[in-house]
């Protein structure tokens, strides 16, 4: 079982001018075995979210609280909250110069079990992985995300999912620069996470494109910090036809 409650969140940025408020009090529950997509227009603070409740350092806090299976993971560092549970795909992974994929998966995985995996047994299982994401062996032995193509690095970042196998996933804006054979295999990725027991997913996109492939339980429009609407995945549909017009229209 796994359950990620956000209750009325606020978060702000440092800026020359003071605080800035960007997250006006969210509150979600992704329950065991959910898919939420959260929609909104650019600047809605819906990558704010992600990082947030992954530990970024640049958000500060200012109220309310995020359960994991009822504890309060703001009360954790950003390793600690990995090992509690959560995983965060972002949208623009970083590189990591002379650092090869195969360690860099080995020690996060080492970190969240508290032992290292059995050489033989890991990998295997990193070339099963690879394999599922349509990556050669070889890959294993690149550096992270150094001269990847964009889909590399988010098939790099689906990979670690399924080797890390958190309780939540956090994916910001997975569909970011994908083509659409690309797309395909990422979601198949995603959907072999969602299909496991005790599972949860936040989905983080502008476009609907990648819900007809990863099938959202419930769908929330974000505007200015907060969540306008919540419905099923025909409110996707919806927003696909008319925009966010009339959402962004109600703040005026």
């Amino acid at each position: 079982m796994s359950t990620l409650e956000v209750k009325d969140l606020q978060v702000s940025v440092r800026t020359e001018d003071g605080p800035k408020e960007i997250l006006k009090g969210v509150t979600l529950t992704i329950g065991d075995g959910e898919t939420h997509a959260i929609m909104g227009p650019n600047g809605s603070g819906k990558s704010t979210l992600a990082y947030s409740i992954a530990g970024h350092p640049k958000y500060d806090i200012t109220g309310g609280s995020v359960l994991l299976d009822g504890e309060d993971v703001l009360d954790m560092s950003v390793d600690e909250r990995a090992r509690a549970g959560l995983f965060l795909a972002m949208q623009y992974p970083v590189e990591v110069p002379g650092v090869s994929v195969a360690n860099f998966l080995r020690t996060a995985k080492t970190a969240i079990d508290g032992e290292a995996p059995k050489l033989r047994t890991w990998v295997k299982d990193v070339n099963t992985a690879l394999g599922n994401l349509d990556l050669d062996p070889t890959f294993s032995q690149r550096s992270v995300n150094e001269g990847f193509s964009g889909g590399e690095k988010k098939r790099h970042e689906i990979a670690q999912l399924e080797l890390l196998d958190p309780k939540v996933a956090i994916l910001d804006e997975t569909d970011s620069g994908l083509d659409i054979d690309a797309l395909k295999v990422v979601s198949e990725g995603v959907n072999r996470f969602r299909a496991k027991d005790g599972k949860g997913v936040l989905l983080i996109t502008h476009y609907t494109r990648i819900l007809r492939y990863i099938q959202p339980d419930f769908v929330h429009v974000f505007v200015a910090g907060r969540v306008a609407e919540s419905g099923g995945a025909e409110l996707a549909e919806e927003l696909e036809a008319n925009g966010y017009d009339k959402y962004v229209s109600a703040l005026r």
